[in-house]
């Protein structure tokens, strides 16, 4: 295997489109399995319900809340895992408190999102009148939260009118949801909530040179497998060219798509970091 080499082609607030050169097939699959379940991020993993008059149960919204993406800059060194931190419970250093409290008093269908979602603080008094508590933050002066970004464990796009909030549930009046959420961090090897990716994907040998796939077709091979846009990275096969039974693939052209808790650039350096 040569020097590895890559090579950015496109890059969008939520997505990253590059080419990995010179590396063997198994390489290149153990990032795109690095890059999907060893990332950690921040994500709802306590959901205590004081009100629930929805027409959905507890556990469905509780799992609706768990897959919604949280602002994670830079997680790793701004929070630590719940089993390193030295307090009792959760405390500020290893947890996110968000607070939920919405009932609809007008007539009509009133949508609950991702936006109705508060981070509050530790201090800040509030309490359910029932549950488990929380320990007070851990005393041995921790630098966690200086390296946090700004918004961190708020959901991704909140008070943003360019990115829609997600639905977490409907009411009519009468109806209302209260509840308190504890965010941690995780990786998604423990639960796909901590996934810093929505997908991922890569292609090589757009031109099948290989012979590593088989097209089932009707009548035209061409018309109904079309060839994607990374076949104008290589050179079409010729009719006189003897095929290789020793070649291996050595180019690879990967896709990345965000949740947008991390952005497609740290979620790459961070990958560079753990396969280095």
């Amino acid at each position: 295997m040569s020097n590895p080499r890559v090579r950015i082609r496109n890059v969008q607030h939520d997505r990253v489109n590059f080419v990995l050169e010179g590396v063997d097939i198994g390489f290149a699959n153990s990032l795109r399995r690095v890059v999907m379940a060893d990332i950690p991020t921040v994500a709802i993993d306590i959901v205590e319900i004081e009100t629930n008059t929805t027409v959905l149960a507890d556990e469905f919204i509780a799992h609706r809340l768990g897959m919604i993406p949280l602002i994670s800059t830079n997680c790793d060194e701004g929070m630590r895992y719940t089993r390193d931190c030295t307090c009792l419970s959760n405390c500020k250093y290893c947890s996110v408190v968000l607070y939920l409290d919405v009932s609809c008093q007008e007539g009509g269908t009133m949508d609950i999102t991702s936006d109705h979602l508060q981070v509050v603080g530790y201090n800040s008094g509030y309490r359910f009148t029932s549950g488990p508590a929380y320990s007070d933050p851990a005393s041995d002066g921790g630098e966690e939260l200086s390296k946090r970004g700004d918004g961190f464990g708020n959901p991704v796009g909140k008070d943003d009118d360019n990115v829609p909030p997600v639905l977490i549930t409907k009411i009519r009046k009468g109806q209302g949801l209260k509840l308190k959420c504890v965010a941690r961090k995780g990786i998604a090897k423990e639960h796909a909530k901590w996934s810093p990716c929505s997908a991922v994907s890569f292609e090589y040998d757009p031109h099948n040179k290989l012979r590593h796939t088989n097209y089932w077709f009707e009548s035209d091979e061409r018309a109904e497998w079309p060839l994607s846009e990374n076949a104008k990275e290589e050179e079409p096969p010729r009719d006189d060219m003897p095929f290789d039974f020793n070649a291996k693939p050595e180019k690879f052209y990967f896709e990345v798509e965000t949740t947008g808790a991390l952005s497609p650039k740290e979620v790459i350096m961070k990958v560079t970091t753990n396969s280095g």
